[in-house]
């Protein structure tokens, strides 16, 4: 089964997605998915070196007190998911072109899940600003990537390319909202929906052992 995710690496949500995606997986461990992760830029026209995340709130949003009982709820939400949500560690609100093409790069070394998990952890736990790319490239040794290779490929004219098709491909899908999962291009579903809702999906979709997919 192809589960590809439409998600961005600032979103709350998309990190408990994230966790309760893994979980179902582990709960139908015989499904032999293969996950990609996708960009959704949230903020697009965010400057490359990001913003002060306070400033950035207000003018956006105004009273950013008005966050605090939904950071209080995520926080809940994410201990039952083994997540540690730490927003008052977070300063900058990055651009998050450079994280998208980091998973991108990863996706060719098999090693998109592990690094789209450490991205997530970066900025959400120990509020690092994940549109730095000297950041960007030690989570990726953190991984077991080159960390001068990550470099360039944050560099690469190719690689920007290929993540500006899919960032198209999602308009293209009427993706409107994060996270967005898609299921063998067969079903689709919006949100950080509970597990049950995944294995619903897993089970109508899995093949009997032995069939060829049409």
């Amino acid at each position: 089964m192809q589960i590809e995710v439409f998600s961005d690496v600032v979103c709350p949500w998309c990190f408990v997605g994230f966790a309760r995606l893994q979980e179902a997986l582990a709960a139908r461990p015989g499904i032999g998915a293969q996950v990609v992760w996708l960009p959704f830029e949230l903020n697009p026209d965010m400057p490359a070196e990001g913003r002060d995340r306070l400033e950035y709130m207000r003018e956006r949003f105004g009273d950013v007190n008005r966050f605090d009982a939904a950071q209080k709820d995520l926080q809940g939400v994410g201990r039952q998911m083994g997540i540690d949500f730490r927003f008052e560690r977070i300063r900058r609100a990055p651009n998050t072109r450079r994280a998208h093409m980091l998973l991108a790069w990863a996706r060719r070394h098999g090693v998109q899940t592990p690094v789209k998990k450490a991205v997530l952890e970066a900025y959400f736990t120990h509020g690092l600003d994940v549109g730095d790319p000297e950041v960007l490239a030690e989570l990726a040794a953190d991984c077991g990537l080159e960390r001068a290779a990550a470099l360039a490929a944050l560099g690469d004219s190719a690689l920007r390319s290929e993540v500006d098709a899919l960032e198209a491909l999602a308009r293209r899908w009427n993706v409107s909202g994060v996270p967005t999962f898609v299921f063998d291009r067969r079903h689709a579903f919006s949100g950080a929906q509970p597990l049950d809702v995944f294995l619903q999906v897993f089970d109508a979709l899995r093949r009997p052992v032995g069939a060829t997919a049409h």
